[in-house]
């Protein structure tokens, strides 16, 4: 066991705690090739890196027939199902990822994401 420096709880020495590990075979780390130390980071995903996604901010959807939507025009009003104020849904490649708000930036429409969706599976 070594001794702690700042008064804590002893710590084991993990280079001589009985276990044998055969050098370079990476036991105990389930990353492979994730580098010598067995951390990984964004380099790892350098592959994925220019994979298009296509990423849509949902404001509110509407339903209405064939013979509506051919009469929009512009200056059209289209009502939405949302209120003003409410999340805004932002989903990557068809799937929910996000709830935002719309925001401004300079001259431009933004959105700030408010709440991660995780994945269901």
């Amino acid at each position: 066991m070594s001794t702690p420096t700042d008064g804590g709880m002893p710590l084991p020495d993990l280079e001589n705690d009985g276990m044998d590990v055969v050098p370079g075979s990476n036991a105990g780390m389930d990353g492979g090739d994730a580098g010598d130390d067995g951390s990984k980071d964004a380099t790892d995903l350098e592959a994925v890196f220019d994979v298009p996604v296509n990423v849509s901010a949902v404001l509110g959807r509407s339903r209405m027939d064939v013979g509506e939507l051919l009469k929009l025009g512009p200056g059209t009003v289209l009502e939405l199902d949302r209120k003003v104020g409410e999340a805004i849904d932002i989903y990557v490649n068809d799937r929910l990822v996000a709830r935002g708000e719309v925001v401004l930036v300079e001259d431009r429409l933004g959105v700030t994401m408010t709440e991660i969706i995780k994945a269901e599976r």
